[in-house]
């Protein structure tokens, strides 16, 4: 198991909301986890649009975010990352919101761990980068 990871909102959400892979998810227990403070920020869509959806109670989406808010998570701030997010969106071809969380894996040297399947792929077509990104079902 990891000691410590970079976590993006496919995880997260994970620990609030019953998805597929929640299980996964759960294993960072313990795990010394750090994100960009937009990690709430982008949580909070997603329970907007599950509420919106009718998948989730709008009291279970408030509830869900203040879940989260408590979560044992080391927020950093965006701007100290969003020059190298820049550099890695370009160079990758993804959006800089992905690539904020992978600036952050670059920057502490700590992997990163996500259930985008997309942006795993999209890092996974460059060699120097593809060692910091783990799907979140391949945790051992």
């Amino acid at each position: 198991m990891i000691e410590a990871a970079v976590v993006d909102a496919s995880v997260a959400l994970k620990w609030v909301v019953g998805e597929a892979g929640e299980d996964h998810a759960a294993k960072l227990a313990g795990t010394q986890l750090s994100a960009p403070d937009m990690l709430l920020a982008e949580c909070g869509s997603a329970l907007w649009a599950k509420a919106r959806r009718g998948e989730i109670a709008q009291d279970e989406a408030l509830g869900a975010l203040a879940a989260l808010r408590r979560a044992p998570v080391m927020l950093i701030p965006v701007p100290v990352l969003v020059i190298d997010a820049l550099r890695l969106a370009l160079l990758i071809g993804h959006p800089i919101y992905d690539c904020l969380y992978l600036a952050l894996s670059l920057q502490t040297k700590i992997p990163m761990v996500t259930a985008d399947r997309r942006f795993a792929a999209a890092v996974g077509r460059h060699d120097r980068l593809a060692a910091l990104v783990i799907l979140l079902d391949e945790l051992a």
